[in-house]
This record gives C-alpha cells, sequence and structure tokens, in this order.
C-alpha cells in the first residue's frame, strides 16, 4: 500500500504512465466519471472548477470507471472525444479504472481507505464519487455523486489557503 498520492503511478487517458509525484503541492479533486450517467454534467462543474482555480494551484483529475451501470462503456479515445466534445475538458483525464474489487486501482485503494463513505463504508458507490486532497497529498474529505462540484468552492479555497 502507497504512502502518500504521490508515490502512485497511473496511466494517462492517451496512454502514457503518470507518476502523480507531478501533482505534489497541488490541491487534488480526484472524481470517478461516467459518460452515460444521470450526473454526466457534472463535467461542465468540474470544468469550471478547473478554470476557477487551475492557476492557483488545482487539478482535477479524472479517472473513468465502467463499474456502475456500465455508463462508461467507450474506449479511452472515445472517452477523450466526448469531454472535448460536450464539455470542453481540459482537466486531466487518466485511462478507465475499477474503483471497488479486486482490481480497484492503487489510487482509489488509498482514497477510499483514507476517507471512508456514509456509514463507515469503504466501497464507492456511483460515478462521480469525488476526493479533495490537500497540497500535502492528505485526502480532505469524499463527497458523494449527489454533492454538485460547485458546492465545494469553499472547501477547496479553504484547501489553498494552507500551506503545503
Amino acid at each position: 500500500m502507497a504512502e502518500t498520492i504521490y508515490s502512485l503511478n497511473a496511466r494517462s487517458n492517451d496512454g502514457q504512465e503518470v507518476s502523480l509525484e507531478q501533482y505534489r503541492g497541488r490541491v487534488l479533486l480526484i472524481v470517478n466519471l461516467a459518460s452515460k450517467c444521470g450526473f454526466t454534467p457534472q463535467y461542465n462543474d468540474l470544468q469550471a472548477l478547473q478554470e476557477e482555480f487551475g492557476d492557483r494551484g488545482f487539478s482535477v483529475l479524472g479517472f473513468p470507471c465502467n463499474q456502475f451501470g456500465m455508463q462508461e462503456p467507450g474506449t479511452d479515445a472515445e472517452i477523450r472525444e466526448f469531454c472535448s466534445l460536450n464539455y470542453n475538458v481540459t482537466f486531466d483525464l487518466f485511462a478507465k479504472v475499477e474503483v471497488n474489487g479486486p482490481k480497484t486501482h492503487p489510487v482509489f485503494q488509498l482514497l477510499k481507505n483514507a476517507s471512508r463513505g456514509l456509514f463507515g463504508s469503504e466501497s464507492i458507490k456511483w460515478n462521480f464519487t469525488k476526493f479533495l486532497v490537500d497540497r500535502s497529498g492528505r485526502v480532505v474529505d469524499r463527497y458523494s455523486p449527489m454533492t454538485n462540484p460547485k458546492k465545494l468552492r469553499s472547501a477547496i479555497e479553504k484547501a489553498l489557503a494552507e500551506s503545503a
């Protein structure tokens, strides 16, 4: 098990291996995404947060996942095209991952261990679960799919104001 988010790697949506070390010192909002979900319009708000706070040291990291209702059936290229054409996404997209079960991606294993869900549950219940990570790599909070990203502005502001 990794000690911090920075010791992990993930494959980008275009197939490159990415060290999450490159995000050290940034506030992160890590989200499991799906393009055919009732929450898919949250892409607009996630992109708005990226545009508003990106220059201040904030990054949205999107991880597509097909584990909930088969709502992310596309290939990585199809997902990238969908996000670009429909939501003008410029935040970092990663390759499709699993967030629960024996093939859980290490990023989500770390996030789930650090911040439990409703009633102490570790598993992710649906698409668009969000994890806020501070500049030092510590998980600040976990937010349900129903939490609109716009409602995270004050938590993001607070995390940005704190030094690493």
